[in-house]
């Protein structure tokens, strides 16, 4: 059985993956907007990860006997004002995922929830390349600066994504 803690701290990282999710289908909408197709095709497999994540969680929640009760999701910006801002932001909202797992393991060992926990290494396994991955295609963008053809050729390889 999981405790009530550990369960409303999980409740809590699955409206943050959906809020994710969220994020990555406004940014996708951005990226289509401006005929950028690719990095919107990259977003939207990413926020299909998001909503997997969420899926994961509410899982264990219920495999372990608790009851999840989902909450509001909030809105996310609706634009950004370079496709290397929107990476960034991607960046930095996969390093504020990352301390919210850290923090969910820390409640997990203080709780003496092994199960939790050892649920959670994959979680935490899985921010490592979250963050890789977004900081690579924004330290691209930023070699990139206004360089048009750059930014088409660089659409076109996250484009291939699946």
């Amino acid at each position: 059985m999981i405790s009530k803690k550990m369960q409303d701290a999980l409740i809590d990282q699955i409206n943050a993956e959906l809020y994710s999710a969220y994020l990555y289908l406004a940014m996708a909408a951005e990226f289509e907007s401006k005929n950028l197709k690719g990095m919107a095709g990259w977003m939207e497999v990413q926020a299909k990860e998001e909503t997997a994540h969420a899926k994961r969680l509410y899982d264990f929640v219920n495999n372990r006997g608790g009851r999840v009760t989902l909450k509001a999701i909030d809105a996310p910006p609706l634009e950004w004002e370079t496709p290397a801002a929107a990476f960034e932001a991607a960046y930095e909202h996969e390093q504020k995922v990352s301390a919210m797992i850290h923090n969910l393991v820390d409640i997990a060992r203080s709780e003496k929830d092994k199960a939790t926990e050892v649920m959670l290494a994959w979680f935490v396994n899985e921010q490592v390349e979250e963050e890789a991955s977004t900081s690579e295609i924004a330290e691209k963008l930023k070699m990139i600066k206004d360089s048009a053809n750059g930014l088409f050729m660089l659409d076109s390889v996250l484009g291939k994504r699946e």
